[in-house]
């Protein structure tokens, strides 16, 4: 198991992209940085409570950040997980199938 430089591992950034709620979370501030609980819930048919153990365990998993503004709570999508998550697992199954490409597409210009 690998742990990350803020001490999150990679079991908790999969635990936490398994859920569908979760995933959903995420794709609202994909789409918009910054949103406050209330908006976040008013997406969801969840109590306020559902939303914030789903946003917690986010948390957790470094994928949401939080920043204060005034009495405002702020949430912000961090995927610098994801990226690391990808590096780790995807990019070396990927990289033989993309130079085997770029090959074959050089093998026929010529």
């Amino acid at each position: 198991m690998v742990t990350y430089c803020w001490g999150v591992t990679d079991d908790q950034v999969f635990k936490a992209l398994a859920d569908p709620t979760r995933r959903f979370l995420l794709y609202l501030l994909f789409d918009r940085d910054g949103r406050t609980l209330t908006e976040l819930e008013s997406e969801l048919s969840m109590t306020r409570s559902g939303v914030m153990k789903h946003l917690k365990v986010l948390e957790d998993a470094g994928l949401v950040v939080t920043r204060k503004s005034g009495r405002r709570k702020l949430h912000y999508l961090n995927p610098v997980p994801i990226r690391l998550v990808h590096d780790r697992w995807v990019s070396k199954y990927a990289e033989p199938w993309v130079a085997a490409l770029s090959e074959l597409k050089t093998s026929i210009e010529e």
